[in-house]
């Protein structure tokens, strides 16, 4: 192992990650990744079945750790794949271990959680689940959901795949993300450039498939399978010959047993004269530089690679929107997006592209551009490289966290019930002067999200009066703020009373404010992360504009303090919330009570109390 010996006799900390996958195809994933690694200081081992695919990641700088897996449940050998996870992680002490496909996410985030390996991550390349049904369905989430339970972190291949996870309920918003744009592994864009060469070995490739010259070529690249729309495809393109008799359709890849064609469809597909198969091939460059569209009709996908390698050869491409795939392209620019399993309008968008040349060039000189600024291997190794730092780092932070968070509960609870006693007389009065002037109740009451998003009841002095129009409704919340509550609102005197939520342990007194529990289906992924820790009476956006502040800046500011909280800036968030409460500023947004009321993508609307 001169890798891994040259590693300590350097004296330099490398950090250690090591990679788990099922079976030994799987490492197509890490192609070149593995090296770009080890450049960038890490020091990697990789676990799968044993195979030539493994041993080639050695020329990378990987140590290989053949442990056999298999893909399919298999109880007699799961346990014991299980129990040899555990002892190398017990003996390697890797810090990061990284899991990847439905049964190595499984045991090796349970090996690894049992050897107390420091930081676990499952990234999730697709959902089998989707194209399954009853107790094989459950059985498959079940062992999703419990990868996801397991892992620090979950790092999903495309923006689709995790609005898909998240909306199964297999894991929180705030425990998962994607690199970049998404994908496992990115393309080498320059390998399927279009240039004149590579057009000249695309006839050259026609001439050996005997694909007529004048002939307009519908590509698919992938496994020959039902969830993969091959059915789909077929039957568009006997559509399409009635209209357009010099299409042809090129499909590359193996007839699979594994959700397998119907025989009557295969047979069909066989011996049909305007089909061309190649069968499974290593070099597919030639195929996509013989084809005039590229369309993969597929059911499900993590994020596939075949639509952006099309893209990258200049190829407008017809996809579907279904998980992952309909990350793959931007419909109407790079090419269309079409339901799953909707034969018509798979027919409908490939008649488009085969009628329109100047389409077909733009739209693929469009995907090229696109893929080159999004997908090169070299963006999204940086990215998922930079993730994986930042994941090191949060599990440092994690584990000195119990210490810090005692600490951050200990100052509240204490400074909570000093200031409840200090301001005991203020508090009076001004539960008096609201009672007089606004009547009953003193307290303004109101759920809001508290940590984790779980609700509770707020505390506030009341700021607006109970005036109502002709039908009884409450007038909008500027007319109803009377001079007392504009009073109290300015000296934030109306914040008093969180004291006790504080005291009750379902505040801090910093922290992102708590906002509406209607707010909570409209937030990001990112914006969500601002209910990881309690809410506060005031926080890093209060002093840096306060109300004034746009909801995105606010919820950017939120979520850096959650990145670097620490009893030190909570101590300055409190000094600079005093000045804020002198100068009385960023009090209010123009044309509010407050600030507007957050709708998502917009912000509209009336203030709340």
């Amino acid at each position: 192992m001169p890798y891994e010996s040259a590693a300590k006799a350097s004296g330099i900390f490398r950090p250690k990650v090591t990679f788990v996958v099922t079976v030994p195809l799987s490492t197509r994933f890490f192609q070149g990744q593995v090296a770009y690694f080890a450049r960038s200081g890490f020091s990697v081992e990789f676990v799968c079945s044993p195979g030539t695919p493994l041993n080639d990641l050695c020329l990378e700088g990987a140590i290989p750790r053949p442990i056999r897996m298999q893909r399919e449940i298999a109880l007699p050998h799961d346990p014991i794949s299980l129990l040899r996870l555990w002892l190398l992680f017990r003996r390697t002490k890797p810090d990061l271990v990284v899991s990847g496909t439905p049964k190595a996410g499984l045991l090796g985030t349970v090996a690894a959680r049992l050897a107390g390996v420091k930081c676990v991550v499952y990234t999730m390349h697709g959902l089998r689940l989707e194209t399954a049904a009853g107790g094989k369905r459950r059985l498959l989430w079940l062992t999703e959901w419990l990868a996801c339970s397991i892992a620090d972190h979950v790092r999903m291949v495309s923006p689709s795949l995790m609005r898909r996870v998240i909306g199964l309920g297999l894991v929180s918003a705030n425990r998962c993300s994607v690199c970049g744009a998404g994908t496992s592994n990115g393309i080498e864009t320059s390998h399927w450039k279009r240039t004149p060469q590579a057009e000249f070995v695309g006839s050259q490739t026609r001439e050996k498939l005997g694909i007529p010259s004048r002939t307009i070529v519908i590509g698919f690249v992938g496994r020959l399978t039902r969830d993969k729309g091959v059915m789909e495809l077929y039957q568009a393109f006997k559509h399409l010959q009635g209209t357009h008799p010099d299409c042809g359709l090129l499909l590359v890849g193996n007839f699979e047993e594994g959700d397998p064609i119907p025989a009557a469809w295969r047979d069909r597909i066989c011996g049909d004269p305007g089909v061309f198969r190649t069968g499974f091939v290593t070099d597919i460059q030639q195929y996509y530089w013989a084809m005039d569209v590229f369309a993969l009709p597929s059911y499900r996908e993590g994020f596939p690679g075949a639509p952006l390698e099309a893209q990258a050869a200049s190829l407008p491409v017809v996809c579907t929107d279904a998980t992952g795939a309909v990350d793959s392209v931007v419909h109407a620019v790079t090419g269309f997006c079409v339901p799953v399993g909707n034969v018509a309008a798979l027919t409908a968008a490939l008649s488009r592209l085969l009628e329109d040349a100047e389409l077909r060039l733009r739209m693929g000189e469009a995907g090229r551009i696109w893929v080159e600024e999004n997908f090169a291997r070299q963006i999204v190794w940086k990215s998922i490289l930079e993730d994986y730092r930042a994941i090191l780092e949060a599990a440092q932070h994690r584990h000195r966290a119990p210490l810090r968070r005692a600490a951050k509960v200990a100052f509240d609870r204490s400074a909570a019930a000093f200031l409840l006693l200090l301001c005991a007389p203020l508090c009076l009065a001004t539960a008096f002067a609201v009672r007089l002037f606004l009547g009953a109740p003193v307290l303004f009451r109101q759920p809001r999200p508290g940590q984790h998003g779980r609700p509770f009841t707020l505390l506030k002095f009341r700021t607006m009066c109970d005036t109502r129009d002709t039908n009884g409704a409450l007038l909008p919340d500027a007319e109803r703020m009377t001079w007392l509550g504009r009073l109290l609102r300015a000296s934030s005197i109306d914040e008093l009373p969180q004291l006790w939520n504080v005291l009750r342990g379902e505040m801090s007194l910093v922290g992102p404010r708590p906002l509406l529990l209607k707010y909570l289906p409209l937030y990001t992924a990112e914006q969500l992360r601002r209910h990881t820790m309690k809410p506060g009476i005031t926080g890093w956006a209060q002093v840096n504009g306060r109300n004034a502040l746009s909801w995105e800046r606010r919820f950017a500011l939120d979520t850096w303090y959650i990145d670097h909280w620490s009893l030190a800036l909570d101590l300055r968030i409190l000094g600079l919330t005093l000045a804020r409460m002198i100068r009385r500023d960023g009090i209010c947004q123009e044309g509010h009570a407050t600030m507007s009321e957050f709708s998502g993508s917009a912000t509209v609307g009336e203030a709340h109390e």
